[in-house]
C-alpha cells in the first residue's frame, strides 16, 4: 500500500515528437432561478429566498477559500503534498528544433526531454530527463558518438550518455539557449544561439571547461553572427567546419572561422511577380566543398558558389517545389541534396542537377524536417502530423514512429474506445486516430470521409466535427460537416459497427442531413440493460432526434439500420447538451438556459431546470452513489448540482468550468476551470460540494478537453487526496494540442519491460515477434537442457574409437570411401540400453559395492564359522570360498555386455 506519493503533471510522450531535424548515431446571478413548464407538463419551482442565497454563497466561499490553500508545489493540512512537474510541451517553440539519429538509434526532443528511439524495433528505450524547461536543441558529441549534448530554455547544456542514458555533465550558460551545433574541428567549444534584444538573435561560441564536477559554469562566450534568425533551419555549417551560414528574410551571410570575416548576399525584395517570395527559409552546406543550398518561399532551391569575394559570386537555380520549401540537407558525402516542402513529396538530387532527380512520393503530411545518418545510409524526415520517416538510402521507407497526430483542430473532444482503451480523436484530415496511452504509441486511423486531401488554404474542407461510441465499442457515431456559406451547410451522420470478422469499424449507416442546422451533441444510451442500441443527437434547429437500431432486412440478406424514432424540442430554444443517465431510465438535454428532463421509456417531458446564469455549457450525470444528481455548468461561470429525487438545486458554486468529466468507474467528477493566471483542476462528488482534491496552475494556457482513461491494474493510493487515481487516470488536452496527465511515475519509469529488454539485447536482431516467441523457446530451451542433463549418457572416450582415429590420423587421399566411413563411424557411437547415466552410475556402483561388501563380510564370517564347525566332519569335501578381491572381479565381469557377440 502506498501512503503518499508525489503526483506530477507530466506531459504524454507522443502528443508531440518534436523530432525536427533529426539525430542519428554512429553506431452571483442566483435571483432568478426558476423552472419553465413545457406545453403543461413539468414541475415549477419558486424563485430562490435568501436562504437557499446565503447557502449557495457559503459553498462558493468554500471552493475560493479551498483555491486559496492549494499551492502549486505543496499542499494544506487537508491537501497532501503534491510535485507539479512542468507543463511540457506546453508551450512548443516557434521554430523547428534539429534532432539527432545514428543508424540504430534516433533522438526526438518531446518537451523537457529528450526521446531514444530505436531505429529497427521502433521502440523507446530510454527518456532522457533532466531539463527544467523546453529542450530547444540536441546534437551528437562530434567527438564520441555514444554521447549527446541537449540545451534548453533553462541556460543548461546537458551532456548524456545516451546508452545507458546517464547525465554525464551539466554546463550552466546562465542565459535561454535557442539552438545548439557542433563542429568537431572545435573540440573544446560548441555553438548556440541566445536572444540579444526583443527579436534579435546572436550565434555565438561557448566554451565547455574541463572539470571533474557535476555541474560547470561555461560563462566564456564570444559572438559569431549577430541579427539572425532563430529557426536552427536557417544556420548550418559547411565544409568541415571552415565557415558557417545563416539566412534571414532575403539576407545570406557566411563567416568564415580562419579569416575571421563576414560576406553577405541579398536578393531582390521587390513586390513584382518575379521576386515576390526570394525569401530565405532554409540553408544547408556542402560537407566537403565550398557550396551553400538555400531554399525559398517561392519553392526555388539556390546553391551558391565563388561566396568568398562578395561580387564574384554565382548561383544556380532548382525548382520542383510549388510551395515553401521546408528543409535541406546533404548527403555525407555531398553527391546528393534532399529537400521537402507541403507536397509530401521527398526529392533526392543528384549531382545537384535539375535533370538527375528521384522522388519518394505519399509521405502522408508536410516534411518539416530532413536528417542524414553519419554513416549515410539512413535517411530520416519529420512531419507536420508528429510522425517520423526512416528512409533507406535507396528511397524506401523501412520504419515510421508515429506520435499523436495533430489535427488543425479537435473538434471530437477525447473519447475512450470501450474495446482497446485507446484514446480518441481527430487525427489526420477526415480520420479518427485511436492512440494507446499505456504503449505511448498509435494503434491504428479509420478513414470516416473516405476522401482524398487536397492541401491548399484557400479551400474550405469538410471537418469531423462529432464522434461518439455506443454499446461497449459495438458501434460509432460520426458527425461530417462543411459550411462555406450561412445558408450553404453540409451535414452527414455516419454510424459504423463494430465486425469481429475484420476487427474494425464497417460503415452500416449514412444519413444526409439528419438536421437542419449544425449538430451540437450525439450521445449513446450505455445502460446495461438497455434491449435496443439507442442514439441521441442535438442541434441549433432547436430539435433533439432520437435513433433507433431497426431491422432492415430485404430478400437478398439481413441487415440493420438506424432509423428517427422521436423528435423533442423545447420552445423551439437551441439544443445544446444530451446525456443519458447511468442505468439509461432519464435524457438530459440542455436548451440554452434551461434543462429538460425526458423518460427513455416514453420520451415523455418530466421536469426542467433552469440556470439564468447562461447557456448550459456542460451537463453530466452522477454515477454510482451519485446517480440521483446532475451537474451543468454555464458559460457564465456557475456550477450547479441538481438532486433528481426532490427536484431541487443542492448546491452551486462560481467556477468558470471548462471541461467537466465524469469518471466511469467511480463517483468521482473532475472539473477544469479557466482564471487569468492559468487551469486549475477540482476533483469532487456530487454528493459533497467539498472538493477532493485541488491542483492549481496544471497549466498556463486553456484545457479544452478532458477523459478518465481506466486502468489496467487499478492502484491502491491510501491517501484520500489521491483516491480519485485508483481506477482511472485522467488525461486533458490544452489550446496547443498537448495530452498532459497526471503521474507518480517518472518518464522513464513508465517504459515498458520490452523496451528495456530491447536495449539489454540491442545487438540482436530482435523483432516484436522476437519476445512473444522468444521467451516461450527460451523456457523450452531450458526445460530441455534439464532434461539432457539428468540424462546425459557416459559416452566413450574418442581416443579408444577406432574410426575416429583412423578418420583423424590417416591421410584424406588414401581414406576409404565416405559411405564406408559413415557406417562405421555411426556403429562406434552406439550404445547398450543397459547403459546408465554418467551421474548415476559410478554412485551405483559405489552403494552395491559397498552393500556387497558388507554382505561378503557377513557371509565370510558365516562361513568360517561354518568351517570351524565342520571341518572335522566334511574331511576332503571342503569347498573352497573366494576372497573379497575375487568377488569384486567377478561382479565387475558380470556386469559387461556381452550382447554384441549376438551380432556377430
Amino acid at each position: 500500500m502506498v501512503e503518499e506519493e508525489n503526483i506530477r503533471v507530466v506531459r504524454c510522450g507522443g502528443s508531440e515528437l518534436n523530432f525536427r531535424r533529426a539525430v542519428f548515431s554512429a553506431d452571483s446571478k442566483y435571483g432568478g432561478h426558476r423552472a419553465f413548464l413545457a406545453e403543461g407538463r413539468g414541475v415549477s419551482f419558486p424563485r430562490v429566498g435568501e436562504k437557499e442565497l446565503s447557502v449557495a454563497f457559503g459553498l462558493a466561499r468554500r471552493w475560493v477559500s479551498a483555491l486559496l490553500r492549494a499551492r502549486v508545489c505543496g499542499g494544506s493540512p487537508g491537501y497532501p503534498e503534491v510535485r507539479l512537474a512542468r507543463q511540457v510541451g506546453m508551450f512548443p517553440p516557434p521554430h523547428p528544433i534539429p534532432g539527432q539519429f545514428t543508424c540504430r538509434y534516433i533522438f526526438c526532443v518531446s518537451g523537457d526531454f529528450v526521446k531514444v528511439y530505436s531505429t529497427a524495433t521502433e521502440e523507446c528505450i530510454h527518456i532522457l530527463h533532466g531539463h527544467r524547461n523546453l529542450v530547444t536543441g540536441i546534437q551528437l558529441n562530434p567527438n564520441n558518438h555514444l554521447q549527446l549534448y541537449s540545451c534548453s530554455l533553462d541556460g543548461t547544456i546537458k551532456l548524456w550518455d545516451y546508452i545507458d542514458g546517464i547525465l554525464i555533465k551539466t554546463f550552466i550558460v546562465g542565459c535561454k539557449l535557442h539552438a545548439l551545433f557542433t563542429v568537431a574541428q572545435a573540440e573544446d567549444s560548441v555553438f548556440v544561439i541566445v536572444n540579444k534584444e526583443k527579436d534579435i538573435f546572436q550565434l555565438v561560441s561557448v566554451k565547455l571547461p574541463k572539470s571533474s564536477s557535476q555541474e560547470v559554469e561555461a560563462k566564456e562566450l564570444s559572438i559569431v553572427l549577430d541579427y539572425i534568425n532563430q529557426s536552427p533551419k536557417c544556420i548550418a555549417f559547411g565544409n568541415e567546419g571552415v565557415y558557417v551560414a545563416a539566412v534571414r528574410d532575403f539576407y545570406l551571410s557566411v563567416y568564415f572561422f580562419k579569416k575571421k570575416t563576414t560576406s553577405r548576399f541579398t536578393l531582390s525584395s521587390s513586390r513584382n511577380k518575379k521576386h515576390a517570395k526570394n525569401n530565405f527559409t532554409c540553408v544547408a552546406c556542402h560537407p566537403k566543398e565550398d557550396c551553400i543550398a538555400s531554399g525559398h518561399l517561392d519553392g526555388k532551391i539556390r546553391l551558391w558558389r565563388n561566396f568568398y569575394d562578395e561580387k564574384k559570386y554565382t548561383y544556380t537555380c532548382l525548382h520542383w517545389h510549388h510551395d515553401m520549401v521546408m528543409d535541406l540537407a546533404f548527403s555525407v558525402t555531398g553527391t546528393s541534396l534532399l529537400s521537402g516542402g507541403r507536397e509530401s513529396v521527398l526529392v533526392e538530387w543528384r549531382d545537384a542537377t535539375e535533370k538527375n532527380k528521384e522522388f519518394l512520393p505519399r509521405l502522408g503530411a508536410t516534411i518539416e524536417h530532413i536528417s542524414v545518418s553519419p554513416a549515410g545510409d539512413l535517411f530520416c524526415t519529420s512531419h507536420s502530423d508528429n510522425k517520423i520517416l526512416i528512409i533507406h538510402r535507396n528511397l524506401e521507407a523501412s520504419a515510421v514512429i508515429q506520435g499523436l497526430v495533430k489535427d488543425r483542430s479537435i473538434f471530437t473532444g477525447l473519447m475512450i474506445d470501450p474495446r482497446t482503451k485507446a484514446l480518441v480523436l481527430n487525427g489526420k484530415p477526415g480520420h479518427l486516430q485511436f492512440y494507446s496511452v499505456q504503449s505511448d504509441k498509435q494503434l491504428y486511423n479509420l478513414d470516416i470521409m473516405q476522401q482524398e486531401y487536397i492541401n491548399d488554404y484557400g479551400l474550405i474542407h469538410i471537418e469531423l466535427t462529432k464522434a461518439a461510441f455506443g454499446c461497449f465499442g459495438n458501434w460509432l457515431a460520426t458527425v461530417e460537416q462543411r459550411q462555406e456559406k450561412e445558408t450553404e451547410l453540409e451535414l452527414q451522420m455516419k454510424l459504423w459497427m463494430y465486425s469481429k470478422k475484420t476487427q474494425g469499424f464497417i460503415l452500416n449507416t449514412k444519413i444526409h442531413m439528419p438536421h437542419e442546422d449544425c449538430i451540437t451533441a450525439l450521445c449513446f444510451c450505455n445502460a446495461e440493460k438497455s434491449e435496443q442500441p439507442t442514439l441521441v443527437t442535438a442541434s441549433k434547429d432547436g430539435y433533439f432526434k432520437v435513433w433507433i437500431l431497426t431491422d432492415d432486412s430485404d430478400i437478398y440478406k439481413k441487415a440493420v439500420g438506424w432509423t428517427c424514432d422521436f423528435v423533442g424540442s423545447y420552445h423551439k430554444y437551441q439544443a445544446t447538451n444530451c446525456c443519458f443517465s447511468e442505468d439509461g431510465s432519464l435524457l438530459a438535454v440542455s436548451f440554452e438556459e434551461i434543462v429538460t428532463i425526458w423518460d427513455s421509456e416514453i420520451w415523455e417531458l418530466k421536469c426542467t431546470f433552469c440556470q439564468r446564469a447562461g447557456k448550459i455549457r456542460h451537463l453530466c450525470f452522477g454515477r454510482l452513489t451519485c446517480s440521483k444528481y446532475l451537474l451543468g455548468t454555464t458559460e457564465d461561470g456557475i456550477l450547479s448540482c441538481w438532486n433528481l429525487l426532490s427536484c431541487a438545486l443542492e448546491w452551486s458554486a462560481k467556477l468558470n468550468v471548462r471541461v467537466m468529466e465524469p469518471d466511469p468507474n467511480s463517483e468521482n467528477i473532475a472539473a477544469i476551470s479557466q482564471s487569468s493566471v492559468g487551469s486549475n483542476l477540482f476533483v469532487f462528488k456530487p454528493s459533497e460540494p467539498r472538493p477532493l482534491y485541488i491542483q492549481k496552475g496544471i497549466s498556463r494556457e486553456e484545457v479544452q478537453w478532458g477523459v478518465f482513461v481506466p486502468r489496467d491494474v487499478p492502484e491502491s493510493f491510501t491517501s484520500e487526496a489521491y483516491q480519485w487515481l485508483n481506477r482511472s487516470q485522467f488525461y486533458f488536452l490544452t489550446k496547443s494540442q498537448s495530452l498532459l496527465t497526471f503521474s507518480t511515475k517518472s518518464p522513464e519509469e513508465k517504459l515498458t519491460p520490452t523496451s528495456k529488454q530491447l536495449l539489454a539485447e540491442e545487438s540482436l536482431p530482435t523483432t516484436p515477434f522476437y519476445f512473444i516467441l522468444g521467451k516461450h523457446r527460451q523456457q523450452q530451451d531450458e526445460k530441455l537442457n534439464e532434461t539432457l542433463e539428468n540424462e546425459l549418457v557416459q559416452l566413450p572416450l574418442t581416443e579408444n574409437i577406432p574410426a575416429i582415429s583412423e578418420l583423424l590420423h590417416t591421410p584424406a587421399h588414401v581414406l576409404p570411401s565416405a559411405v564406408f566411413l559413415c557406417s562405421m563411424f555411426v556403429n562406434s557411437l552406439l550404445l547398450s540400453k543397459e547403459t546408465k547415466s554418467a551421474e548415476e552410475a559410478p554412485k551405483d556402483v559405489d552403494m552395491e559395492e559397498e552393500k556387497e561388501s558388507e554382505n561378503s563380510d557377513e557371509e565370510n564370517d558365516f562361513t568360517e564359522k561354518i568351517q570351524d564347525t565342520s571341518n572335522t566332519d566334511l574331511g576332503e569335501d571342503i569347498i573352497h570360498q573366494l576372497s573379497k578381491s575375487e568377488e569384486k572381479e567377478l561382479r565387475k565381469f558380470r556386469k559387461i555386455d556381452y550382447s554384441w557377440i549376438a551380432a556377430l
